[in-house]
């Protein structure tokens, strides 16, 4: 198959220390996706086909028409949102192996949303590892980040930048209520825009342990909430505001809504408000600015810059390839720290709207 974006290690140019130099790639990249050979299989493909491993229900990673899906179990309900509830989607547990031809793959928490998953795959002794997108700070929503040790990482590079440094979440979620609160104080309603899977759910686990006051969800977000309760999580009550009754107040109450409803009709039912987002986009205050939000809180699903560099180390990967984001700023910083690395070009969009 022709390649697209293809690294010196996928045209055979492996370093010379990397102890499986003499095979082929374990992982190519073709006009359909991510594709291994042995295992004949794609991960998170861009088109339809036969069979399709998937690291998270993201619309840029799990996209309709493959024959057959295999995901992590934890991820099934958003799988199914994302895919349709008629898609073949198989799934398994962490960390159980499964034989598929010629090497054996298992999924590893990735951190990232419920049922994120790395998907590790191992042939004739050589592992490698596919990220897909995680970070390494506590969510009460998902399962914590697993290090796994491989020979090849690949890796995102959403906030490959050394600018991009998060706090602790507890703090951010601190301040979004004393945003709420101060709102509330005067009359007004807070609209926080986040994005629909994940980062809402997140937001609503986070202020679950600081208040039990309920909040309202714009209606893309709200059916994706209902699957993180049926799979345990504990988040704030919420209320669909389509179900609202007509004329009712909005003032002193916290709305979640995803990005693409700012500026829209569905905003006036709120009447004086003030809006914020929640993304690490807003680490650069003139993003905040230029979106014209009135607050910008600093919170992200993936790793920031140290975290990215934790994990390359972590892994003890003799090589990685950095995919998605700041890929190029990542890779050329760890190569000149020796590590063999390159950047992977593919279509994964990271933190865009969902």
């Amino acid at each position: 198959m022709a390649s697209i974006g293809t690294p010196r290690y996928l045209n055979g140019a492996l370093s010379a220390s990397y102890p499986f130099q003499d095979r082929p790639p374990l992982i190519t990249v073709t006009p359909q996706g991510l594709y291994c050979a042995p295992g004949d299989f794609h991960i998170d493909p861009w088109h339809p086909v036969e069979r399709a491993l998937i690291t998270h229900a993201h619309g840029d990673h799990a996209r309709g028409g493959s024959r057959r899906y295999l995901g992590a179990r934890t991820g099934e309900g958003l799988l199914h949102r994302r895919l349709g509830a008629d898609s073949a989607i198989d799934t398994l547990p962490y960390g159980e192996r499964l034989r598929i031809n010629d090497v054996t793959v298992s999924f590893h928490p990735a951190g990232h949303v419920l049922g994120s998953a790395q998907i590790r795959i191992e042939h004739q002794g050589e592992v490698w590892v596919v990220s897909g997108d995680y970070k390494r700070a506590p969510d009460p929503t998902c399962e914590p980040f697993e290090v796994v040790r491989c020979n090849t990482f690949i890796t995102e590079a959403t906030f490959g930048l050394p600018i991009y440094r998060w706090d602790d979440t507890r703090l951010v979620a601190e301040d979004i209520l004393r945003w709420w609160d101060a709102n509330r104080a005067v009359g007004r309603s807070a609209v926080l825009f986040c994005y629909a899977l994940g980062k809402a759910q997140r937001i609503l686990a986070e202020l679950a342990r600081l208040t039990d006051r309920p909040a309202y969800v714009h209606g893309a977000l709200n059916s994706l909430v209902a699957v993180y309760r049926e799979a345990g999580v504990k988040m704030l009550p919420t209320q669909l505001v389509s179900e609202v009754e007509k004329g009712t107040s909005f003032a002193g109450a916290l709305v979640l809504a995803p990005p693409s409803a700012g500026g829209s009709t569905w905003m006036r039912r709120f009447g004086e408000h003030e809006t914020g987002f929640a993304s690490g986009w807003m680490r650069v205050r003139g993003n905040r600015r230029r979106r014209g939000f009135d607050r910008g809180f600093v919170l992200s699903d993936h790793a920031d810059w140290p975290d990215l560099l934790r994990t390359v180390a972590d892994t003890r990967a003799e090589r990685v390839l950095v995919t998605h984001g700041y890929t190029d700023p990542l890779a050329h910083y760890l190569r000149d720290k020796g590590v063999d690395a390159a950047p992977l070009a593919t279509p994964f969009e990271g933190e865009a709207e969902d």
